[in-house]
């Protein structure tokens, strides 16, 4: 790497607080331009609910205290990104300097975040009963109010998210943690997505669903690039190794929040609306303004990239930046205000009641061809299954192409796993599951007890590192050694324990359905994809020591394996057989409230998902016991190789020496039977 100039003390600093200067200025332009579009549209809402005006303190109040949170989350956020994933740690695991700084900016960034976050719990309380804020004050009140308003619990949680990312940003110093960090900030993004527009309505799980990719695709490329301008004028080290990494960063969000907003939009607006609506004109204008940074944002941040490995490009890097910082900041005023713009009239019909719960109607039962071909596309665990798919495909052309040779069938494997989690989320089975839970056991089974055993006999932590080039002695660890240290974590090791992973995988069933959780979660669309995340990572837990082509942390003999699997087994029985012999209805409130013509009898559904959970049982077992043998077999004929190999290189010596052991014990004995 080309050796970079050093950057003066005084310079740094003054360089450094232009970026603070610049990011506070571009806050207060969002600000601006989130209250002033306000107006296009404020009157119109309270009209709409029936409210009345509560006055220009909440009115425009709101907008900018929401503007004054995200810009806390953005920037929080994105340092520490780049203190994970973006400056290279030392070798020992510890932060290097530059990372600790990002750390501690991302710090300050959450407490500005927590605080932004707390005042939009009364702004949104007296916003929804359309009252001065001064009047939701008393404590009182404010609870009783937050009690019953959705989005105000949910600014709530996302203020205590942000306070524990501020406190943990003050002690901590390893890289571990800070991508454990990173990932609670990213938790805390969680609850707002949940509600507000995309979370109601029909539709509302594909407006979910494309809300998360765009909302985090926002939150990490505008926050990386504010960390990324602060580590360049800090005069930081690696400047071109971090500017690369967070170029590709940048793509890959863009590309996320580009087609992640085009189906956000189509759920709310119909086309010919885009321009006769006040939402459709915010939404134009933000989709222009963010479609216009991609494209030549990427362009010009890849000449400039070629610079710095020159060693030269760091001004350029800082004036280019500089503007985009503005025009991104702008464009999230223009998303506020968009978000306090109810949809028109008239877009879609109105919703049914079924259409309501679940996102989308169901007007026949479901039948075999309706379970396999009826289906809809699930953005989150259907993306999913085909990007896994396609990175696991690039990574075997890649082995192929340089020479190295990948066993055919670990390839067909995880294909099979990434079509098992396609089927189970986006064909007939995910379209019925929230609605039916004889289908949603179905799928449970799918996600849990089928979809890992391919995913883990695939090997593609194996494919990874052989992928991935390691990092010299001299180089900053690069994702091999992200790979590597996340595999030998303690935290891995812990929940790859045998006893943790059978808890885990057997105690979920008992603990999901049977202790009224399961009742909670079926009115959230966000609990839904929790579970499923759950019933897939806890499978891939307990199956990866079990038949996994991964060295598991924790190494399970051949008969602990099996005892793993059949120890599993009375387990799934009695789960399924109690829900077959229950008379309580799980879920009965929720299923009643859809009004299903054709669900007439819950109970008979419910032991039919009993019936499903018990029966599917059987089918993991064979497939791991077939993979087992397999495996087993596989080691026989390697050992037996390894031997006769041995063997032809020394003449068979161990077979003359174990010949002369006992001609010596026999010549030993001869004496005494005389």
């Amino acid at each position: 790497m080309p050796s970079e100039t050093p950057v003066p003390a005084p310079e740094r600093r003054g360089t450094a607080s232009a970026v603070g200067v610049l990011v506070v200025t571009a806050g207060v332009l969002a600000a601006l331009i989130a209250a002033a579009l306000t107006t296009l549209s404020a009157g119109a809402s309270y009209a709409l609910l029936g409210l009345p005006d509560p006055g220009p303190i909440t009115k425009y109040g709101l907008p900018v205290v929401r503007v004054l949170a995200e810009s806390g989350a953005v920037v929080c956020i994105g340092s520490l990104l780049l203190a994970a994933f973006g400056i290279p740690a030392k070798r020992s695991g510890a932060l290097a300097a530059d990372g600790y700084a990002a750390v501690r900016t991302a710090g300050w960034a959450a407490a500005v975040w927590c605080l932004g976050a707390a005042l939009m719990v009364p702004f949104i309380a007296a916003d929804a009963t359309g009252r001065p804020v001064s009047d939701v004050l008393s404590a009182e009140v404010l609870f009783g109010l937050v009690d019953a308003l959705e989005e105000a619990k949910a600014w709530a949680l996302t203020a205590l998210f942000a306070f524990m990312v501020a406190l943990v940003c003050r002690v901590v110093l390893s890289w571990g943690w800070t991508v454990v960090t990173f990932g609670l900030g990213l938790a805390g993004l969680f609850p707002v997505i949940a509600t507000g527009h995309s979370a109601s309505g029909g539709a509302h799980d594909i407006a979910t669903n494309s809300l998360l990719f765009h909302l985090f695709g926002a939150v990490i490329w505008v926050g990386g690039l504010v960390a990324l301008l602060a580590h360049a004028a800090r005069g930081g080290a690696h400047l071109p190794l971090v500017a690369r990494r967070f170029s590709l960063v940048a793509l890959v969000c863009w590309a996320a929040m580009a087609l992640s907003g085009v189906i956000n939009s189509l759920v709310r607006v119909s086309p010919e609306q885009l321009f006769t609506s006040t939402y459709g004109v915010l939404l134009v204008l933000k989709t222009v303004g963010l479609v216009a940074l991609g494209v030549f944002g990427f362009f010009q941040r890849r000449s400039v990239v070629q610079r710095l490995d020159d060693g030269a490009g760091r001004s350029a890097l800082l004036r280019l930046g500089a503007g985009e910082v503005l025009v991104m900041f702008a464009t999230i005023g223009i998303a506020v205000a968009l978000g306090r713009t109810p949809p028109p009239d008239g877009a879609k019909e109105v919703p049914g009641r079924t259409e309501l719960l679940i996102g989308y109607p169901l007007d026949e039962p479901p039948t075999f061809l309706r379970l396999l071909f009826d289906g809809r596309f699930d953005l989150v665990y259907g993306t999913l299954a085909l990007t896994l798919a396609a990175l696991y495909l690039v990574g075997v052309h890649r082995l192929r192409k340089r020479g190295d040779a990948w066993p055919v069938g670990r390839t067909i494997a995880w294909l099979c796993g990434c079509a098992t989690i396609l089927v189970a989320t986006s064909s007939g089975i995910g379209k019925y599951a929230p609605a039916v839970f004889s289908v949603h056991m179905g799928q449970h089974m799918l996600m849990s007890m089928l979809a890992p055993v391919f995913l883990v006999m695939a090997g593609p932590t194996s494919l990874a590192l052989r992928v991935f080039k390691p990092a010299g002695k001299s180089q900053p660890p690069g994702p091999r050694e992200w790979l590597l240290a996340f595999v030998h974590s303690p935290v891995t090791r812990l929940l790859t324990n045998p006893i943790v992973a059978l808890a885990l995988f057997v105690g979920s069933f008992y603990a999901l359905y049977f202790t009224g959780l399961f009742d909670v979660a079926l009115t959230e669309h966000w609990a839904h994809l929790a579970m499923n995340a759950h019933f897939l990572l806890v499978g891939y837990i307990f199956y990866w020591p079990v038949i996994g082509i991964d060295p598991a942390p924790r190494p399970l003999p051949s008969l602990g394996k099996v005892g793993l699997v059949f120890a599993s087994m009375p387990f799934h029985a009695f789960f399924g057989i109690a829900l077959m012999m229950s008379q309580t209805v799980i879920g009965a409130s929720f299923y009643r409230g859809l009004d299903l013509p054709w669900m007439t009898d819950l109970l008979a559904d419910q032991r039919l998902g009993g019936g499903l959970a018990w029966a599917s049982g059987e089918v993991p077992l064979v497939v791991v016991m077939l993979a087992l043998l397999i495996q087993w077999s596989r080691a026989d004929s390697r050992a037996a190789r390894r031997i006769d190999r041995k063997a032809d290189a020394d003449g068979d010596a161990d077979l003359a020496a174990y010949n002369e052991m006992l001609k010596q014990l026999s010549d030993k004995d001869t004496p005494r039977r005389s």
